[in-house]
């Protein structure tokens, strides 16, 4: 469990949010819906509103424990699709950290934990996507491929938006695997199963054949809406508000028709409204299906309330008296709030706790750039696996966009759009180079490199990590000053499992070497440089470069806060004094990255990964470093979280000197940067939050920030 930490951390807060939803609301979260679905446990009537599949499987749940079994089991359901995103994208060689982020909105989203509290079909419906997911995101075998078509049937037999499940499930298997004829037909041959024996019974039980109740009406709704009255002809159909004044969908669908007026002819006045106003018809669904990517979630005029969807105070729908009766008897008791935990889960709903649109929009962005081969996706396995899901979530939320919005509707967006990024992602920046986590210090590759080490070092002791630096270390240490502010300078050179010949050309240039035997990254050399020379007598530790890019001559500078007393740790900023820049993407990432560290730490920065660094021995040793590559924010914030005193001073950053760097192109580096840059933080700050003592310097006087 430790190696997934992130989602075990995801899971806790998920768990308790459902723990307060079950004890807030008892027993469960009466709907109009539910009584529908309720109503029809025992007759199954194929024609309602509804389709019949939520209540078959409502019926042995409530039967068992009523309607507070249901929501308890919803949310456990609720649970193991986070679960199961996670274990997908990770089969699929999603990097850990991104796979908990796919799964974090099925588990923490408030909207989502509020629906699985209602006695409502959405969270069936979800495991079904997340089923259909779980069976064609590898090379399916007919096999899976067919049982993916009983599942798309399923989909429908539960919410009938699912039928257009059945168009992405195509468009994947046409684009990929080899048998692409065959694999259509299994799949589309499995939903007709399902849909035939749906039909089949609809005609059994109504004499007609069809398979929903829902279609007239609420057809009739959208095309209301947009319908210019004087190129109609069935006048009594059209309302009576002009257009730009009319109501809403919801208004129109599912209140009475106008008196005299018959579903027929609504379902004909939809049909000649869509014939001669396409582009109205089209324009007004693609503005719904838009509102699902805001930001924000907000009520638009005339929309479904958003308020619906909300935890309340008090229990919602009392005014209908239908709803205390059904939840007597379907839930064995009269309807009641908890108002401690209904508080906790509104303040949490309204103040930020739900996946922003604009985020679930980024990851369909990202996913369709995979398609379209941005990047490493181009050659990557992974680029047809993010067309799935976001073509699943396109079709299916802009298949109810053509019928009405509701936030509600825009729920499975949590199931597809995150993993869609995710996986899209993955593909764009390719194979994960982050290595995995340094075991406490010494581990054995720091203990065979340090052992037999004795050597006493001078006050100031510079580190440099190193690998395969044999082109560019020369000059470094050859301009490397030997004595700083009256105190000697010592070189340290950690050479990180190189295969040329950088020791001999360090030891040649008067420096200490340690030699690891295998490569681990700059962090893991780093640590052990830290540690060899504190342990060696050094008080002052100076980091920096092999290949060149900072300034030696600034070694004075960057000790003197130090040296004075004022600081315990001083970085340079190539902000604050020269760069020469050769990437615009690493450009934009240092300030980025600086304006987060910045909001995490609560302390200004202005460059969280520059490389000449100065420090106390002390504090070098103190902080608990575990990232063996990406390691200067990890530090830095580390330091931080000490509440040791950090300043940052105006320094020269050169391009690099010789060769190149180990830690990938930008997007790469990038990714794994922030991956980081957030762990740390919610190490340091957030689960030993008050459980660290602060830094003290040498006088044991206890520094601020």
């Amino acid at each position: 469990m430790r190696r997934h930490w992130l989602l075990g951390v995801f899971l806790v807060a998920g768990t308790a949010l459902r723990v307060l939803a079950t004890v807030a609301y008892q027993p469960g979260i009466i709907y109009v819906d539910s009584q529908q679905y309720l109503n029809n446990m025992e007759l199954l009537s194929p024609d309602q509103l509804n389709p019949i599949g939520y209540s078959i499987a409502l019926k042995p749940l409530v039967a068992l424990g009523g309607t507070t079994l249901v929501v308890i089991v919803q949310h456990l359901v609720g649970l193991l699709l986070g679960v199961a995103v996670y274990a997908l994208a990770r089969r699929l060689t999603v990097y850990r950290w991104l796979s908990a982020l796919a799964a974090a909105p099925l588990l923490l989203d408030a909207y989502q934990v509020q629906i699985e509290q209602n006695v409502m079909a959405e969270t069936l419906f979800d495991a079904l996507l997340v089923g259909i997911l779980w069976l064609l995101l590898r090379t399916p075998g007919w096999k899976a491929v067919a049982a993916a078509g009983l599942l798309t049937g399923a989909a429908f037999a539960v919410r009938a938006i699912g039928l257009t499940l059945l168009l992405a499930v195509v468009l994947y298997l046409v684009v990929v695997g080899r048998r692409r004829l065959l694999h259509v037909g299994v799949a589309i041959a499995g939903f007709a199963v399902v849909f035939g024996a749906y039909a089949g019974y609809f005609h059994e039980e109504t004499g007609r054949w069809g398979f929903t109740g829902a279609g007239s009406q609420v057809l009739y709704g959208r095309t209301a809406v947009v319908a210019d009255c004087s190129k109609v002809s069935l006048k009594a159909l059209c309302p009576k508000e002009p257009l730009g004044q009319r109501l809403g969908v919801d208004q129109y669908a599912h209140n009475p028709l106008p008196a005299g007026t018959t579903e027929e002819q609504a379902t004909a006045f939809a049909h000649e409204v869509i014939r001669q106003q396409p582009l109205d018809v089209t324009w007004a669904v693609l503005k719904d299906f838009a509102k699902g990517f805001a930001p924000t979630r907000t009520t638009a005029p005339n929309d479904v309330p958003l308020s619906r969807w909300q935890f309340q105070l008090t229990y919602p729908n009392l005014q209908d008296p239908n709803t205390a009766a059904f939840a007597v008897k379907y839930g064995g008791q009269e309807p009641q709030v908890a108002h401690t935990p209904a508080a906790i889960l509104r303040a949490y709903q309204l103040n930020g706790g739900y996946a922003s649109g604009a985020l679930l929009g980024l990851g369909l962005l990202i996913a369709l750039a995979a398609v379209a081969g941005l990047g490493r996706a181009k050659d990557s396995g992974l680029r047809w696996a993010a067309l799935l899901p976001a073509a699943a979530g396109v079709v299916l939320l802009l298949g109810s966009a053509a019928f009405e919005f509701s936030w509600r509707y825009q729920l499975p967006a949590l199931v597809f759009f995150p993993l869609a990024g995710a996986i899209g992602l993955r593909a764009i920046l390719g194979k994960d180079q982050a290595r995995p986590a340094l075991a406490a210090y010494p581990d054995a590759v720091d203990a065979q490199a340090s052992k037999g080490f004795t050597r006493t070092f001078a006050p100031i002791v510079v580190v440099i990590a190193a690998y395969n630096e044999a082109g560019g270390i020369g000059p470094v240490l050859a301009n490397m000053p030997r004595t700083c502010a009256g105190l000697e300078v010592d070189v340290l050179v950690v050479v990180d499992g190189a295969t040329d010949n950088t020791a001999d050309i360090a030891r040649q240039a008067g420096a200490s070497v340690v030699v690891a035997e295998s490569n681990r990254g700059q962090g893991a050399a780093l640590r052990l440089g830290y540690h060899v020379a504190a342990n060696g007598g050094a008080q002052y530790i100076v980091t920096t470069d092999a290949d060149g890019q900072y300034d030696n001559d600034e070694l004075g500078v960057l000790l003197q806060p130090i040296l004075d007393g004022q600081a315990d740790f001083v970085t340079g900023s190539r902000r604050l004094g020269a760069e020469d820049a050769d990437s615009r993407l690493r450009w934009l990432g240092v300030r980025v990255f600086a304006v987060l560290a910045s909001i995490l730490t609560r302390h200004r920065l202005t460059d969280t990964s520059f490389g000449f660094r100065a420090m106390r021995a002390e504090l070098a040793t103190a902080v608990t470093l575990r990232e063996p590559q990406y390691q200067s924010s990890e530090l830095l914030l580390g330091v931080l979280a000490l509440k040791a005193r950090v300043a940052e001073l105006p320094m020269t950053m050169r391009r690099r000197g010789d060769g190149a760097s180990k830690k990938g192109p930008g997007l790469v580096y990038g990714a794994n940067y922030a991956r980081v840059m957030s762990t740390t933080w919610l190490r340091e700050y957030v689960l030993r939050r008050n459980r660290r003592p602060a830094w003290r310097t040498p006088s044991c006087r206890t520094t601020r920030t």
